[in-house]
C-alpha cells in the first residue's frame, strides 16, 4: 500500500496535471517539464538516479491516467532551455516539491497510483462538470459545461478565450443548489490548425449563450458576465430579455462610441490585438511581444489558465478577433433595452478594465445597481472568496421571477 505521504504527493500531482491540460493542448507536443519548485528553483544537484526514475515514471503514469498526453520530464539543467509555456507548466507542476515523496512510490507499485488519480479526477473541475458539445446557431461547435442541479439555472458567461476551469470557484459555489451552465469561447478550444473562419462579432457570441441554454432546456436563467463576458451578457439581455431573470456584470471590459475610458493595460493590449487580428502572419510577428506583456501582469497561480489563448500564433489570431468583436462594439445602444434588474460590479483600483466603463453602464441601465469594491480586477475575480460570491447570490435571490 502507498503511504500517506506518497498518496498526498500523487493527489497533488494529479490535480496539477489536470489544471494544465488546456495549456498543454494549446502548444505542440511534446511538452518538456523541468523539476522545479513553485518559485522556479531547480532540484539541488546530486539526487539519486532512482529518485529521477521514480519521478519520471510517476509523471508518465499520472499524465496517462488523466488523459494529458505529451508531458516529458527533462534533465536537471533543462529549465533555462524551456520555452515560456513549458516554464509555466513546470512551475505549476512543481515536481521538485515531490521528489522526496515519490521515492516512496516504487515502479512496481505504480498500479496503486491509479485509484488516487481517479479520486482526484472525481474531485476536479472535470469531475464536477459534465462536458458536452453544443452547436451554436451558425453551426459553430462549443465546449459546454453543466454542473449541479436545482430549479434555478445560472449561466456564467466566460472571460473571452479562457478555459472554463478558470471560473471553477464560481461554478462550485452556485452548483451547491442550482444548475450552472458555462462554455468556452468559439473557435479557440479543440481547434486543429487553420480552419474555417467563425463569426467573431458580439452578436454571434451572445448567440452562443442562448445555444447553451437551449441545449440544456433552460427557458430562463440568472446570467453572470465575467470580464469580457459582461459585454456578451449585456448584448444577450438586450436581444432576449425575457430569457434573463437577473443580470450580473463583473469587472466588464466595455466598448463605447466615444470618450472610451481605458486603462493603460487596456490601451496597450487593444493596440497589440488590433495588429494581431489583421492576419495570421501579423499574429505570428507579434506573438512574442504578447507573451512578454501578459506574463509580466499575470500571477503565477492562474498563469496556466490565462496564457491559454497566447499559446500559439494561431490561437492568438483567433483570440484577438474574438476580443475585438467585444471591445470594438459600442454597448451604449444596449443599455435602454435592458430593463431587467442588473448588478454592475467594479472596484476603485481595477487597472485592467477601467472602472469608469462599469460606472457608465450602470448609469445607463434603467434598473442598474452599481457596486464598487475597494479592490479587485479581472484576475482576482476568479479567486473570489465566499463573501463576494454571496453578493451575486443575494442579488439573484431578490429576482427569482423571469422578466417579461
Amino acid at each position: 500500500m502507498l503511504g500517506p505521504e506518497a498518496r498526498l504527493a500523487v493527489a497533488r500531482l494529479a490535480a496539477a496535471v489536470l489544471s494544465v491540460r488546456p495549456l498543454v493542448e494549446g502548444i505542440a507536443a511534446p511538452v518538456r517539464v523541468a523539476a522545479v519548485d513553485r518559485d522556479a528553483e531547480p532540484v539541488p544537484g546530486g539526487q539519486p538516479p532512482a529518485q529521477w526514475r521514480a519521478l519520471r515514471a510517476l509523471l508518465a503514469r499520472v499524465a496517462r491516467r488523466t488523459g494529458v498526453s505529451g508531458l516529458v520530464l527533462s534533465g536537471e539543467e533543462a529549465y533555462d532551455d524551456l520555452q515560456v509555456f513549458e516554464r509555466v507548466i513546470s512551475e505549476r507542476l512543481a515536481l521538485a516539491d515531490l521528489l522526496d515523496s515519490v521515492g516512496a512510490v516504487p515502479v512496481d507499485r505504480l498500479g496503486e497510483v491509479d485509484s488516487v488519480v481517479d479520486t482526484a479526477l472525481r474531485e476536479s473541475f472535470d469531475g464536477l462538470s459534465r462536458r458536452g458539445t453544443v452547436i451554436s446557431a451558425d453551426g459553430t461547435p462549443l465546449n459546454a459545461y453543466a454542473a449541479g442541479e436545482g430549479e434555478e439555472t445560472v449561466v456564467l458567461v466566460p472571460a473571452c478565450g479562457m478555459p472554463a476551469a478558470l471560473a471553477e470557484a464560481w461554478v462550485r459555489y452556485f452548483a451547491r443548489n442550482r444548475r450552472v451552465l458555462t462554455w468556452e469561447s468559439r473557435g479557440l478550444f479543440g481547434a486543429e490548425g487553420v480552419g474555417e473562419e467563425q463569426a467573431t462579432g458580439i452578436d454571434a457570441q451572445a448567440g452562443d449563450l442562448f445555444a447553451v441554454m437551449d441545449h440544456h432546456g433552460a427557458s430562463a436563467a440568472h446570467v453572470i458576465g465575467l470580464c469580457g463576458g459582461a459585454a456578451i451578457a449585456l448584448a444577450a439581455a438586450a436581444e432576449l430579455p425575457s430569457r434573463v431573470c437577473s443580470l450580473s456584470l463583473w469587472h466588464g471590459a466595455y466598448g463605447f462610441g466615444e470618450n472610451y475610458p481605458m486603462t493603460a493595460h487596456q490601451q496597450g493590449l487593444i493596440e497589440l490585438m488590433t495588429t494581431a487580428a489583421r492576419s495570421r502572419t501579423a499574429a505570428e510577428a507579434v506573438h512574442a511581444a504578447f507573451c512578454q506583456a501578459i506574463l509580466t501582469s499575470t500571477p503565477a497561480d492562474v498563469a496556466h489558465f490565462v496564457l491559454y489563448p497566447y499559446a500559439s500564433p494561431e490561437l492568438l489570431y483567433r483570440y484577438c478577433r474574438l476580443n475585438l468583436g467585444i471591445t470594438g462594439t459600442d454597448v451604449e445602444p444596449y443599455l435602454d433595452r435592458v430593463g431587467l434588474p442588473t448588478l454592475v460590479v467594479t472596484s476603485r483600483d481595477d487597472d485592467i478594465a477601467h472602472p469608469e466603463g462599469s460606472q457608465r453602464v450602470a448609469a445607463g441601465l434603467p434598473q442598474g445597481q452599481l457596486r464598487v469594491e475597494p479592490h479587485g480586477d479581472h484576475i482576482s475575480l476568479f479567486s473570489a472568496d465566499a463573501s463576494l460570491l454571496r453578493v451575486a447570490e443575494e442579488f439573484m435571490e431578490r429576482h427569482r421571477v423571469p422578466a417579461h
